[in-house]
């Protein structure tokens, strides 16, 4: 007997806008369970997990503040995939725009300027999509495989953080810390309100997403980009470049994911540390692909999974439980989500007779 996956004739559209809802729902199921086995009440625990974050005015400021780098990497990460680039290295490019943009206010202290915090973006920015250039490089001119390469630069831009921070940048009246020296006033993003740590950066992750929502519905650049993730050979028909898609996609991802890190130094931690994100780069992954690749999707996606960090944090406290059950709990909603994805395209069959000829 073998399992075979068959394309079906006609995919169905209300399976396909249902599937992220049923992926969710199958998510809650197996989170129950795994509560049960670490001798938790289910019930309880997804409460604390999704309801009670919810509760609390701060809490929603601090929904804010972990949704918004999930926002605004998931958009980047949605061009890339959606043209069949397959960035894996946010969490690396988020951190080289930190480090980038960190640059006037180590620096640079005693320079007080309303330029200085504009100018942090845009470095972070830059610093972010000329990290991503780097695999994009090597896949459009020897067709390397930009999951490994933008993975594996992850680590080195983490390893870079933690020697920067201990060595060169490390403050000299911070008690031998690795820690930068701490921003200026005009360095530091403002906050949204005054009752709460919100600030710019969920304005600039939704202005980001409608921004490309924009771009991908109405635009030429859109229109190529759909184009040449369907078919390939069908862009080229078309005149469109795949070295050019690749450049653009990636660095715009790697931009994105630059703003990102230094939104959150700037507007939570306020300089430089050893750890500066719980892997925002990585659940972005599951944020872009829970969203459907719709850059609309993705504020959605990206407040559900903000709130699994939320509420996560929660848990670890009123529920005695690791940090790594929340992870645990994010890689199961990314495996029914691709499940979901998977059979709304395709269908299970078993074949028997093929299986006894081979036999």
């Amino acid at each position: 007997m073998r399992i075979e996956l068959e394309k079906r004739a006609s995919p169905s559209q209300a399976y396909a806008l249902l599937s992220p809802v049923i992926a969710l729902a199958l998510t809650l199921v197996a989170g129950a369970i795994l509560f049960a086995a670490l001798g938790k009440d289910p019930a309880h625990a997804l409460y604390v997990l999704f309801i009670g974050p919810l509760t609390e005015i701060w809490s929603l400021h601090e929904l804010a503040v972990k949704a918004a780098p999930l926002i605004m990497i998931g958009v980047g990460l949605s061009v890339c995939y959606r043209c069949n680039n397959w960035n894996i290295g946010a969490e690396g490019q988020l951190v080289i725009g930190a480090i980038t943009g960190s640059i006037i206010p180590v620096l640079f202290n005693d320079w007080h300027s309303p330029l200085v915090l504009p100018l942090m973006l845009v470095m972070g920015m830059i610093g972010g999509a000329l990290y991503a250039a780097i695999p994009a490089f090597l896949k459009a001119q020897t067709n390397t495989n930009e999951i490994l390469t933008s993975l594996m630069l992850v680590y080195v831009a983490q390893l870079f953080l933690d020697w920067m921070v201990r060595g060169p940048w490390r403050d000299p009246e911070g008690f031998n810390f690795p820690v930068t020296r701490q921003f200026q006033d005009e360095a530091i993003l403002p906050e949204l309100l005054d009752s709460g740590r919100a600030n710019l950066g969920i304005v600039f992750a939704i202005l980001a997403a409608f921004a490309i929502w924009f771009m991908m519905r109405y635009t030429l650049k859109g229109f190529e980009i759909k184009v040449i993730g369907a078919s390939e050979r069908a862009g080229r028909f078309a005149g469109f470049s795949r070295k050019g898609m690749i450049w653009f996609s990636m660095m715009l991802s790697g931009a994105l994911a630059g703003l990102a890190g230094i939104c959150e130094v700037s507007g939570v931690i306020n300089k430089l540390q050893p750890e500066i994100s719980p892997g925002y780069g990585f659940t972005a992954i599951i944020v872009a692909f829970l969203g459907r690749l719709n850059p609309l999707g993705v504020i959605v996606a990206g407040l559900v999974l903000g709130l699994t960090y939320l509420g996560g944090e929660g848990a670890q406290i009123e529920l005695n439980i690791s940090d790594k059950v929340v992870r645990v709990f994010q890689g199961m909603l990314l495996f029914f989500v691709l499940a979901c994805d998977t059979l709304s395209i395709y269908r299970v069959r078993l074949s028997l007779a093929r299986a006894a000829r081979e036999a």
